[in-house]
This record gives C-alpha cells, structure tokens and sequence, in this order.
C-alpha cells in the first residue's frame, strides 16, 4: 500500500502527540508502548518504524510538550502585556490554576514527569533540564530589568520550583478545598519571591 508523501511524518508526529499526553497522565513507566500505539490509531508492531525505543520516544515527547507550552507562555505574556497587565503574574495564575491541577496531560511535563526522569538515564535528564531552562529563561525574562542576570535566573529557578512543588502537592491533595487553597498560596508565594527587589 502506497501512502501520500509526508504520511509517516505525519504517524510519527501523533505518535509524539498521544505519548506527551499519555506520559504526563499516567507517567512513563505506566504507559505500555501497545496501549500507546492503539490510541495512536497503529498497531504495537509499528513503533519500531518510527522510534529505535521507548526513550527516544520519551525524549522527543518531553520536547515537543516542551516547546508548545513554551509557545503558550510566551503567546499569553505577549496578550497581558498588550493589555497592561504582568506577563510573570499571568504565567504563576494560570500554572497555579484548577484547570493545570486537573489535567496534567496537558499541562507542565516539567512537573508531571521530574520525579521520573530524574532516575533515567543521562541523555532523558538532559532533555528535561533543557525543558525547565526553557521555562525558567521566560520566567526571568519576566523578572525586574534591576536584578543582575545572574539573581535574575537564580530567582527564576526559585519561582518555577516554588510552582512545581505548589503544582504537584495540590495534585496529591484529596480534599478539594484544600487543593484549592495550596494553589492559591502558591500563587501568592510565587508572586511575592517575583516582587522582591535585587
């Protein structure tokens, strides 16, 4: 059977799409390559047309999630920014909101998978490091021009740590309420560490 040109760009693409939203729901190591594969619309035996393993498959997953949040962020701080509003305050509200909490396939991979990835292997690691740099490079972009490049990133580090760890406790947290007010102080945490001066 002949397909169109482009057609297996195209497979492999929906094959990235349907494991960035599968890792980050229910993690790597939970995710099998045939379930995976059945959602994509393929059969397990295609994989291997497209990826060499599953960890190439996770580390293209991170960075295609990576790079569309990233474009995300920056789309919303350039819209807040054209109507007067804090780019950094539009980024920790909607990080910090119900909507992230409940649908972390397709939100942060960042804080769905650290805690994963940070027991695989080197060149996984490196991709997700790369993904938090990204993050982190826009949240201190955000920061005051007074702080020196250097406390700039530093406090970045801090602000997008403060809103992993906000992140995933309000995940954890089974009484709604009490989710929703972690959220909330980490939003109002993450904001005031943004605030301070040099």
């Amino acid at each position: 059977m002949r397909y169109e040109k482009g057609h297996k760009d195209q497979t492999r693409k929906r094959v990235v799409d349907v494991a960035a939203a599968r890792f980050r729901a229910k993690g790597i190591e939970a995710t099998g390559l045939a379930g995976l594969m059945a959602d994509a619309g393929l059969t397990h035996g295609g994989f291997y047309a497209h990826f060499k393993s599953k960890d190439d498959l996770v580390r293209e997953a991170i960075s295609e999630a990576h790079a569309r949040n990233c474009e995300t962020w920056a789309e919303e701080v350039k819209a807040a920014k054209e109507q007067g509003k804090d780019g950094l305050e539009t980024i920790v509200r909607r990080y910090l909101r119900t909507a992230h909490r409940d649908r972390p396939e397709a939100g942060c991979s960042v804080a769905a998978l650290a805690q994963e990835v940070a027991r695989n292997d080197p060149r996984t690691r490196e991709v997700m490091a790369r993904a938090a740099d990204g993050i982190v490079a826009i949240i201190a972009s955000e920061l005051t021009s007074s702080l020196p490049e250097e406390k700039a990133r530093e406090t970045a580090y801090a602000i997008f740590g403060l809103m992993i760890g906000t992140l995933q406790l309000a995940r954890v947290t089974t009484d709604k309420s009490l989710s929703d007010a972690i959220l909330q102080s980490g939003q109002d945490a993450a904001l005031r560490l943004a605030r301070q001066g040099p």
